[in-house]
């Protein structure tokens, strides 16, 4: 057995560039600016077009069977106040009080039937649409770069993926149709009625510039205080998340009020911004309802007048006013958007960010069949927030089919240096290698992982059946491969539960030990059968005698195998290196 020590304490090495972030959950969201976030929104657009244009679709007939409605109702009152007007217009119409109102009844059915029609295909066809982008952004952040020192909090992490998904596919398939067809409607409202008379229309109409000027203002104050409400909604989530994750340490310290605190002073702000912004738009649209209620007296009374002159008929002025509704109704309804489209601004900019995040190379996996080991040439890493150097010039050779234990310090590194084979870190100096016996060689990537079972430390199952569990080693697994694999790590306790791999687990393993859990990871592991294994302190919750005979099955099952695997511990156990040919000690830096 030899013994190598490596030290890690020199952090003025030249060379060094950041590989990952220190966490900082109040960090401001990066603003977009308008161009990028218009291109970014016609990408998710492409993706749910056809959604998209069924409601916009949708929305123009039903903004159609408005009009004709009005047109009907007009010629219904014509028709029963024995008007001429309604037997010189133009257009086909009705001759009788009762064909009038049998078509006001058909187009006030098909009314109702598109407006079902219409919600139930938008209901489905959305979630449809929200899972997709859902599940595309969710898998590029599996793809994506591991960063091991995460810049995001997870909490703030699942906030994006559920409600900004669901507000921008919200806006994308549903908001923007209907504001096209909002748009439609005032136009055609507003041709109408210059048709009918044009100083009205123009009248009407001279809200527009001054709705257009407040939009602008009212936009820029409104997204930034939406982007205060969402950033300190991620905040309670983060806090929520954490404290239900580790409800047993705020036990046992005795600091539940100590978190209830923070939650409380949270809530407090998230009240204080939502309370500010609620009066700012208030106070933005009693503004505008009341230059609205100016507009629709001021119809109201030129009608009358009208009709009091007889220049009018009554049918007309019940045009009119309705008409004057169908104007400003879309005004109101884009008071209606705005918020909205303004909340999606600031959603479309957090799902930006994870965006960024690169991906991981996914090209076809190299895979060596003769067995693996690891060279690792001069090697320097540190956090990008740059407190302290990890590891520094280190050099280190694992020749294939040999058994290595990492030892150090808690901090030392040993946990990185695993990281780094992986591939999950990059070296900021340096270069590690897999190389096989027959002389392949390549720097260790996304492409060589398939050559590695890893256990990190830790409980790492996930709530489910313990089958379920192990499948994720080999999703194929036989029955009998699964025992097998149980009886390697020493995990046979499985066969006396009463469902067996059916068995039920919680979260985090809940309804196991530690050490159970550890070998169930274990078995887990194994079932992928690579050509090395990686084990981050895997027996540490485990006893003396079963270690040692997990210890002694891993190595007899190594060396019955045609492809002995390499292996490499992290551990602090004696008990471990005794079956190591080389040990590795690691010493912790002391900047």
């Amino acid at each position: 057995m030899s013994t190598t020590h490596t030290t890690a304490d020199n952090p003025s090495a030249p060379g060094l560039t950041p590989t990952s972030g220190e966490p900082h959950h109040d960090r401001p969201l990066r603003k977009a600016t308008t161009a990028q976030l218009l291109a970014w929104f016609m990408r998710i657009f492409m993706g749910v077009k056809m959604q998209s244009c069924i409601n916009a679709i949708s929305g123009i007939v039903r903004v159609a069977l408005d009009f004709a409605f009005i047109w009907a109702t007009k010629v219904a009152i014509d028709i029963a106040t024995g008007e001429p007007t309604a037997a010189t217009t133009a257009l086909p119409h009705p001759t009788t009080l009762f064909s009038a109102g049998s078509l006001l009844i058909a187009l006030m059915a098909l009314q109702l039937a598109i407006g079902y029609l219409g919600r139930w295909i938008a209901a489905l066809l959305g979630v449809d649409a929200q899972n997709r982008m859902q599940r595309r952004i969710f898998e590029h952040l599996l793809r994506s770069e591991w960063s091991g020192r995460e810049a995001r909090h997870s909490g703030d992490v699942l906030g994006r993926l559920i409600s900004d998904c669901q507000t921008v596919v919200g806006v994308v398939t549903d908001t923007v149709p209907q504001a096209l067809a909002v748009m439609v409607r005032l136009v055609a409202a507003s041709a109408f009625l210059f048709i009918m008379d044009a100083k009205l229309a123009v009248t009407v109409l001279l809200i527009l510039p001054v709705f257009i000027l407040l939009s602008r203002l009212y936009i820029h104050r409104m997204r930034d205080l939406t982007r205060q409400v969402r950033q300190t909604d991620s905040h309670i989530q983060a806090t929520l998340q954490e404290s239900i994750q580790h409800r047993l340490v705020l036990k046992t310290l005795e600091r539940i009020n100590t978190i209830l605190d923070k939650l409380t002073q949270l809530q407090q702000t998230l009240r204080h911004q939502v309370r500010h912004r609620t009066i700012f738009s208030s106070t933005s649209n009693l503004v505008l309802n009341i230059g609205f209620g100016a507009a629709y007296l001021f119809t109201f009374l030129w009608s009358a007048n009208r009709l009091a002159e007889g220049t009018i008929t009554f049918g007309m002025m019940t045009a009119f006013i309705q008409l004057c509704g169908q104007i400003q109704g879309p005004f109101r309804e884009l008071t209606r958007f705005i918020p909205t489209i303004i909340g999606s601004f600031t959603a479309a900019e957090r799902l930006m960010e994870l965006e960024e995040t690169p991906v991981e190379d996914d090209d076809e996996p190299v895979h060596f069949n003769d067995g693996v080991g690891i060279r690792i040439n001069h090697v320097d890493y540190a956090y990008r927030d740059g407190n302290r150097q990890i590891l520094s010039d280190l050099s280190l050779d694992c020749p294939p089919h040999t058994a290595t234990a990492i030892l150090g310090e808690t901090g030392a590194g040993k946990t990185t240096l695993l990281r780094l084979i992986l591939a999950l870190l990059q070296p900021a100096r340096g270069t590690i290698e897999m190389y096989a016996n027959d002389g392949t060689h390549l720097n260790v990537s996304a492409r060589t992982r398939c050559n590695i079972v890893y256990v990190p430390q830790g409980n790492t199952l996930f709530s489910g059946t313990l089958r379920w569990n192990l499948q994720l080693g080999k999703p194929d697994a036989t029955e009998s491969e699964m025992w097998h694999t149980l009886s390697l790590a020493c995990a046979d306790f499985v066969e006396s539960l009463p469902a067996g791999l059916d068995t039920v687990i919680g979260e985090g393993g809940a309804g196991l030990s530690e050490g159970q859990a550890q070998r169930i990871a274990i078995a887990r592991a194994l079932l992928r059968q690579g050509s090395m294994l990686l084990l981050d302190e895997a027996t540490s919750a485990l006893d003396a005698a079963t270690e040692e005979k997990l210890l002694n099955n891993l190595i007899d099952h190594g060396r019955h195998q045609a492809n002995k695997p390499t292996l490499i511990f992290i551990t602090h156990r004696p008990a471990v290196v005794k079956h190591c040919s080389q040990v590795v000690t690691l010493k912790k830096n002391q900047s």
